[in-house]
């Protein structure tokens, strides 16, 4: 176990397409979870930025052109990329940076304003990077890659387009509760089905959108936190952003290859489960002892995934353990009490902190009608591109 920092504020900026610059919405998230923390931007003394790629040359210095517009006062500044496990690495800097002392306080700050539609790569030719060949040599889009994901665990698993459909009805509902979602409405396992195929099996209603959006966090050394009186304040114990392990021997898009086991044995579980792993080893617990989980759910078909990769449930188990609403509101272990992508849509560098937000929010007893009752462990998970890892836990 390594030592915990503190979780002093939580902002972030509703998500939706709002046609503005990602720096308004990450600013509007930066002062909300200062304010939360009760705290000013001068006593900052370290800023991380999750980048965006997309909103042109200030998305590669995120930490600055954060703290520009907040105003120059002195502060520390790093800037992170791993895609959507951007929010985790900025997370991981600004913890290394408090427990090495260099801090008392660091502000982690992520936005974006995303494309209309789905993902696609930057223009020109590069032929080593394997985002670039996955579009262009395979044609495997997001959406073409979700729709594989899904086929898989039907042939493997059993899982239905039905079971699907449940997720998106959990997820909205939840969303439906949440003043910072972009989708507040309720929606049917009927208008789930009623909805345009985007890649067989999956439909529209299955498949997260992009969005705009900005999330924050205020973290602090526990030492600082009693002085400002925080007692008791919610503390990240763990953070993972491990890479695969040699051999890879099963294709998981978007990766295009797999490594050969011809000469090492592979190893006993996936990518996705050694971030969990990872994460668990080093806060000192087990999945049985959480109480809400926040996963990355692109489609309705990668949350029953997560589900086992977390340890929820045994392999295949995904879709049993949400017919018995283990994983709604009540239920053993409620999963995207936000709404998650479902209902926010991908703002890439915001994602990761957003769930964080979530977290805090849920370990506090702020999250109103979504609050799940006497939670005290929290587990966030999601993946960046071509072996980036992404868990936080945090616990109060």
């Amino acid at each position: 176990m390594t030592g915990e920092v503190a979780v002093l504020g939580a902002g972030m900026h509703p998500w939706g397409k709002w046609g503005r610059g990602f720096v308004e919405y990450g600013v509007a998230a930066a002062r909300a979870a200062l304010a939360d923390a009760g705290l000013e931007w001068r006593d900052v003394g370290s800023i991380v930025g999750a980048d965006t790629v997309r909103g042109g040359y200030p998305g590669y210095v995120a930490g600055a052109t954060f703290a520009k517009a907040l105003g120059w006062q002195g502060a520390r500044v790093a800037s992170v990329y791993a895609a959507c496990a951007s929010g985790a690495q900025a997370v991981a800097a600004a913890r290394a940076q408090v427990l090495a002392g260099l801090a008392d306080v660091v502000l982690v700050v992520g936005a974006d304003a995303a494309p209309k539609g789905f993902f696609r790569p930057a223009g020109g030719d590069r032929p080593d990077d394997p985002d670039w060949l996955r579009f262009r040599v395979l044609g495997a889009t997001n959406p073409t890659y979700f729709g594989l994901y899904a086929r898989r665990r039907m042939a493997v698993h059993g899982d239905t387009v039905e079971d699907f459909a449940q997720v998106k009805v959990k997820n909205a509902a939840l969303g439906a509760l949440n003043p910072y979602a972009r989708y507040r409405k309720r929606v049917s396992a009927e208008e789930v089905a009623a909805s345009a195929v985007v890649a067989d099996p999956l439909r529209l209603l299955d498949i997260c959108a992009t969005s705009d959006g900005g999330a924050a966090l205020v973290l602090s050394s526990m030492e600082f936190a009693r002085r400002r009186g925080v007692v008791e304040p919610v503390r990240i114990r763990a953070v993972s952003t491990v890479t695969p392990t040699y051999p890879n021997t099963v294709l998981d898009l978007p990766d295009i290859a797999t490594d050969s086991a011809a000469a090492v044995e592979p190893t006993a579980g996936t990518f996705r489960a050694s971030i969990a792993r990872a994460a668990y080893e080093e806060a000192g617990i087990g999945p049985e002892e959480l109480s809400v989980a926040e996963v990355y759910d692109l489609s309705t078909a990668l949350e029953l995934q997560w589900y086992e990769d977390l340890g929820l449930c045994g392999e295949g188990e995904g879709a049993k353990l949400l017919r018995e609403g283990a994983t709604a509101p009540g239920g053993r272990i409620p999963v995207n009490t936000s709404g998650g992508l479902a209902s926010f849509g991908e703002a890439v560098p915001a994602q990761a902190i957003a769930q964080v937000c979530e977290l805090t929010w849920q370990l506090r007893g702020d999250a109103g009608a979504r609050q799940v009752e006497h939670a005290r462990v929290g587990i966030t998970a999601n993946q960046g591109l071509f072996g980036h890892g992404s868990a936080v836990i945090a616990v109060r």
